[in-house]
């Protein structure tokens, strides 16, 4: 069985939940601008790195470069980013994980957006942002792991 084209009604957001319970990953596509793609492509080595490859791959169907706001689309199960969202891909990497949590929650039915729910999106970032630090060799990533992570715990969020 094909992930339903769209996830806005209550049957497809059954079916890809169904689909996601029994293993589903995406084949992960990037558009945008040759700069942007090398910017995704580099937070997701980061992302692989930390080992978050497959739950990202599991909510997230494509990153799209975009000219307005960056957002998560359910429906689409896609992320759509600005330029400025990926210029740092350590942070981009981090956001990608936040909004995976975010479509993982749509799917489950939880409400995943408002104060608990944006708590727990940045608790799950700030848990990827952990986690790559650990795993990272380069110490330019864990230092900057180590200043988001400062950043995040003056945050309203926690």
């Amino acid at each position: 069985m094909a992930y339903p084209k769209r996830v806005y009604t209550t049957e497809e957001v059954k079916e890809a939940e169904k689909l996601v319970r029994e293993g589903y990953k995406h084949r992960l596509i990037v558009k945008g601008k040759p700069a942007f793609k090398n910017k995704v492509k580099t937070a997701l080595k980061f992302v692989k790195t930390a080992g978050y490859y497959d739950f990202l791959r599991t909510y997230i169907r494509s990153i799209i470069e975009i000219d307005g706001f960056t957002q998560l689309r359910e429906a689409e199960a896609s992320i759509w980013a600005n330029e400025y969202a990926v210029a740092n891909p350590v942070d981009a990497a981090s956001l990608f994980v936040q909004k995976a949590n975010h479509m993982k929650e749509y799917l489950e039915g939880k409400l995943y957006y408002g104060g608990e729910a944006e708590k727990r999106s940045v608790e799950k970032r700030i848990e990827f942002l952990k986690t790559l630090k650990r795993k990272s060799r380069k110490s330019e990533v864990k230092e900057e792991c180590e200043r988001l992570l400062r950043s995040w715990s003056e945050s309203v969020f926690l």
